[in-house]
């Protein structure tokens, strides 16, 4: 299942002028706000509280732009390390179908106190070949480790930018931003329209794409608001995304299956792609991407105390994205 949802995706990136088109065509004939939001499947997601459960997403009144945090959910973590420069939650969800038991780790990252870079096994400091990156590769004094993007055969896809070398040339397609660190170590998502400034500007010190774009500004991009305009809105998996929260913090989240007491946690089950839309902007986040989950997403978090805490994937991958000291 996974494999065929990797080669939608990867046919719909390489197939760029394709989606372009069809977003065109469909920004033609945009209905009103309620019909798109009543073409995505049905499906409610609650959170879980102590206090029994919360609904605070329903598909038929799917919000167009989240504002800031909802207290039902960004309320609803329960988080570790709190103040330090790398501190991480859990969510429980419950969702339609296979999202019925999904949990979601959530780490923020302040990156005016860690340095944020691309990691990946490469000779030579050439660009990465083909997928041998995992947790395992990451540095140990790593605070955070994740995958980072989204890849095809050869290797990453996408503009690629390490220590302020370009490796990669940006793709251009409607819904791929790139993620970027800046000289000053802040970090930001820029927004597909904007690469080729970025690129431009000489303060890119690190750099890589993904897809699809998941909020802009708090706004959910109309591709994911209805079926039929480039994104599969309605198959279900494990996801990883990252966002940036209004003050800058980096926000990542990973679901994983809880069903059975966990035991079945890496099964690539959990949210839609609006679904997990929505749970990036009720976290806060003003920006957000998706980022390779299913059998591929993978994150480490290290507390200050030095306790390191894992959620391995099943395959590796061409970059990650590590937080350090």
């Amino acid at each position: 299942m996974r494999r065929v949802t990797k080669l939608v995706i990867a046919g719909v990136m390489v197939g760029a002028a394709a989606v372009a088109v069809a977003a065109t065509a469909a920004a033609r004939s945009r209905p009103p706000d309620s019909a798109l939001a009543a073409a995505l499947p049905a499906s409610v997601m609650t959170v879980v509280r102590p206090n029994g459960g919360v609904e605070w997403w329903r598909s038929e009144r799917a919000p167009a732009v989240w504002a800031g945090p909802l207290a039902a959910v960004a309320g609803g973590v329960r988080w570790h390390d709190q103040g330090a420069a790398v501190s991480w939650g859990e969510l429980s969800i419950h969702g339609a179908g296979e999202a019925a038991h999904t949990g979601v780790v959530v780490v923020r990252i302040d990156p005016r106190r860690v340095t944020l870079r691309l990691d990946a096994v490469d000779p030579g400091g050439l660009a990465p070949i083909g997928a041998q990156w995992s947790l395992a590769a990451a540095p140990a004094q790593s605070l955070v480790a994740v995958n980072a993007g989204q890849f095809t055969v050869g290797g990453p896809w996408g503009w690629v930018v390490r220590g302020g070398r370009e490796y990669q040339a940006a793709r251009a397609a409607p819904l791929a931003p790139a993620v970027v660190i800046s000289r000053d170590g802040s970090a930001r998502i820029v927004q597909p329209g904007a690469i080729d400034s970025a690129m431009r500007s000489g303060n890119v010190v690190e750099a890589f794409q993904s897809y699809p774009l998941l909020l802009a500004g708090g706004r959910i991009p109309e591709p994911l608001r209805g079926s039929g305009r480039g994104v599969d809105v309605a198959h279900r998996d494990a996801r990883l995304a990252l966002g940036v929260l209004g003050d800058g913090t980096v926000l990542l989240a990973l679901t994983r299956y809880e069903g059975l007491g966990g035991a079945l946690e890496l099964l690539p089950l959990g949210l839609t792609t609006p679904e997990m839309a929505a749970l990036m902007g009720a976290l806060g986040c003003r920006d957000a991407v998706l980022l390779d989950g299913g059998v591929s997403g993978q994150l480490a978090v290290r507390e200050a105390s030095g306790e390191t805490h894992r959620w391995p994937g099943l395959r590796r991958v061409p970059l990650g994205l590590v937080a350090l000291p």
